[in-house]
């Protein structure tokens, strides 16, 4: 019957995905009793953002995307999707990026990470928020050190779990965008043995960090991508933490293009921006991360 499946579908010009998926419900830290999630987790496209959508996550999850044994290079990577840790853009900046990971033989992992409660659209009220630090703040203040709990939470999972997803224990890393990529800097910047990444790559990140705060004496690789003209201002971030990798002597690559705007992620919008994950790519291999 499985071979019948595989005739069948190349004699549709169907082409079989190179990957299982299987969904993981993570242990993380507990939530603050006067957290209260008054809706359901749902997903729904967002006329707003004009892309898919997760909202209300009140319990941390992984999706893990395993690729086919024969292509498997023994390399992990958990993704943090942005959405203002009030929705998860769960397409462009989750799925997508896990499909041409698992294509290129990497165990994939998109992480949804607890997000602020939220009414019936997530991204109105952000869009409603997102001008006023302090009401936007009052929105999503709390759940922020969870998000970055779940990411180093992921992390371990995957390392304790290793053999059975095929991982090496040493080629675990982690990508997140915008506040994803603020998740990504929490754990980059505080983490144990177990929950420390073996590189990082923050797209167009959230994380604001002091300018005292100091690079980890066990700083691991980052990749970074962003544009020029991001409406949020996080190029700054980026450059400004490409200049303390780079000056502590750590390993750092950044690419900030002209064009792209803000939550380009994995989308098609014929700029030279379209071409980071292509970048990406060279990145980890060039760290011998892509090597079977």
């Amino acid at each position: 019957m499985k071979n019948l499946t595989s005739i069948l579908l190349l004699l549709l010009g169907i082409t079989a995905p190179s990957f299982s998926q299987k969904t993981i419900e993570l242990q993380s830290i507990p939530t603050p009793p006067d957290i209260k999630w008054d809706r359901p987790e749902r997903q729904y496209f967002s006329q707003i953002w004009q892309t898919e959508v997760v909202t209300n996550v009140s319990k941390p999850t992984l999706i893990a995307y395993v690729p086919d044994p024969a292509i498997a290079n023994g390399t992990a990577l958990i993704i943090a999707p942005g959405g203002g840790y009030m929705a998860h853009s769960i397409n462009s900046e989750g799925i997508w990026v896990a499909e041409w990971a698992a294509k290129q033989g990497i165990a994939a992992f998109v992480l949804k990470y607890r997000l602020a409660p939220s009414g019936e659209d997530a991204t109105a009220e952000f869009m409603q928020a997102v001008g006023d630090r302090d009401a936007f703040m009052k929105k999503v203040g709390q759940v922020i050190p969870l998000a970055v709990a779940d990411g180093r939470a992921a992390i371990e999972y995957v390392r304790s779990h290793a053999a059975e997803y095929g991982v090496k224990p040493g080629q675990i890393g982690i990508i997140g965008f915008s506040a994803g990529g603020g998740v990504v800097g929490g754990v980059v910047f505080d983490h144990t043995p177990a929950s420390r990444p073996d590189f990082a790559a923050p797209i167009y990140s959230a994380l604001q960090r002091d300018d005292s705060t100091p690079v980890p004496d066990d700083a691991m690789p980052i990749f970074m991508a962003c544009t020029a003209d991001d409406f949020f201002g996080f190029q700054k971030q980026s450059t400004e933490i490409f200049n303390k990798w780079n000056a502590a002597g750590k390993p750092v690559e950044l690419h900030l293009y002209e064009k792209g705007g803000h939550g380009f992620g994995a989308k098609k919008q014929g700029l030279p921006s379209d071409k980071w994950l292509d970048a990406f790519g060279l990145w980890l291999e060039s760290h011998g991360w892509m090597t079977k």
